[in-house]
């Protein structure tokens, strides 16, 4: 197969989910060979998609290089691993991408819209010869890379939660990204939202760009206190545990979220593994360093 990149440039603004800070970014055709670059525009400062320069992972993905970082890179990872991008340069003026509605869905529309561009290079892509597997002995937590023809992707997410109950996800070749994995929104429960505003994250979040998932009962006067916060009308919880400010695309949405993340972090391995990759209770930080035992052992 040959590589491929964008046929032209796209713009994209907003806000950060965790930041909450204007972001702009413009994403840009490149060479072959050039795989998946970010720059500071406003520092000057280049950081290659990769694992090495991950630097935090609590509830996003961070690059960074020198002073130099840029934050909530995985949507945006996942919709060129998604669409099967090779090769683009993705000009940030802020500290983290813009969340826009929670998914890969803007970013997917806009590239699929004018097609891709093929490359006169031909794809390389990241063979293993034996599998790799990380663990967290405290969480349960495993991703498991073994080498296989094509690149797929097999997820099962467990919160123990009887809203969510236990949901899996799959992606390979045949399966449609933008109408499947790419639309799935971000996540969170209602329980963990006043901790997260409490840590200084979520000051992008609202009830636009993510699923509320309400675990236990709430009050009215609870309810009222998140609208407020969120700058939102009076919030319900829906009979399904969720709170009331939008109807899920899929009932495992949160669970295909979850593999839409995977798929943008493991990009981090440096381009298209020839693996099937699964994983049990994965997150940004197992994730990522599951992509950091690939990059080393290519290396």
């Amino acid at each position: 197969m040959k590589q491929r990149t964008l046929r032209k440039n796209y713009t994209f603004e907003g806000k950060g989910l965790h930041t909450g800070t204007y972001a702009h970014i413009e994403i840009c055709p490149a060479e072959p060979g050039t795989g998946i670059v970010f720059v500071r525009t406003d520092l000057g400062v280049e950081i290659p998609a990769l694992a090495e320069n991950v630097t935090n992972t609590a509830r996003c993905t961070l690059i960074s290089k020198g002073e130099a970082s840029i934050s909530t890179i995985e949507h945006l990872m996942s919709a060129f691993t998604g669409l099967g991008i090779d090769n683009a340069i993705v000009k940030v003026e802020g500290i983290e991408i813009p969340i826009l509605d929670g998914s890969a869905k803007a970013f997917v529309a806009a590239f699929s819209e004018d097609g891709l561009q093929e490359q006169d290079a031909e794809r390389r892509y990241i063979e293993l010869s034996s599998p790799i597997e990380i663990k967290y002995d405290n969480t349960g937590s495993w991703v498991r890379i073994e080498p296989a023809d094509h690149l797929s992707f097999d997820v099962t997410v467990d919160f123990g939660s009887r809203v969510l109950g236990v949901q899996s996800a799959h992606w390979d070749e045949t399966v449609d990204y933008a109408k499947e994995i790419g639309i799935c929104r971000t996540f969170c429960f209602f329980h963990e939202v006043q901790y997260l505003a409490s840590q200084g994250l979520v000051k992008g979040g609202d009830v636009e760009n993510a699923i509320v998932v309400v675990e236990h009962p709430v009050d009215d006067d609870t309810l009222d206190a998140m609208a407020r916060l969120f700058d939102q009308p009076r919030l319900k919880v829906t009979p399904e545990g969720y709170l009331s400010n939008l109807v899920l695309n899929f009932p495992d949405e949160c669970g295909r979220h979850k593999l839409l993340d995977l798929m943008g972090d493991i990009r981090l391995a440096g381009g298209f593994l020839r693996a099937h990759v699964s994983a049990y209770k994965p997150g940004h930080s197992i994730n990522t360093k599951a992509a950091a035992a690939v990059l080393k052992t290519i290396r």
